[in-house]
């Protein structure tokens, strides 16, 4: 551990994740898929950079994070149309979140904000036939659907954000 102080980590995992928040909007939207390989990508830059920005017994339990995540997206899946590439993002981004009440609290209403914010933008952006005709071949567009990999992603991104203002 290189003992930074808490935001600076949440920086560092923010700078590091953004590449790969970016390629899931962008995918989501157009193919309504969330790639296996982002998601693999956002653990392993948990994996490497995760031991050097929290103390070791942190790190360690935040992995648990990850499987009690993927648990409950496996359940969502099979019972109520959770998408599975959903289920999976979910749990590979669930160990850069704290288990702290106040944390808890913070992600549950920032992943109800951007549900709201993400769904609204979506409907409004996709009945702007300038916007359609600008990306004709996505599939967001035409799907009853919801590309729910927005509102993860700025779950995450906000939730990162906001530990790094500290």
């Amino acid at each position: 551990m290189l003992g930074l102080a808490p935001p600076l980590s949440a920086l560092i995992f923010l700078v590091l994740i953004t590449p790969v928040c970016a390629w899931v909007v962008f995918t989501d939207l157009k193919y309504m898929k969330i790639r296996n390989k982002a998601v693999l990508a956002l653990l392993l830059i948990f994996a490497v950079a995760g031991p050097l920005l929290l103390p070791l017994d942190v790190y360690g339990w935040r992995w648990t994070h990850a499987l009690v995540v993927f648990a409950i997206g496996y359940v969502l899946n099979q019972i109520a149309h959770f998408g599975a590439g959903d289920a999976k993002f979910a749990a590979g981004a669930a160990p850069f979140f704290s288990h702290d009440l106040f944390d808890v609290q913070l992600t549950m209403f920032l992943l109800c904000a951007f549900l709201l914010a993400a769904f609204a933008a979506h409907r409004i952006f996709r009945a702007i036939p300038a916007v359609v005709n600008a990306t004709p071949d996505w599939v967001s567009w035409k799907r009853k659907d919801f590309p729910m990999g927005l509102a993860l992603v700025g779950t995450l991104w906000a939730y990162l954000l906001l530990a790094a203002l500290g």
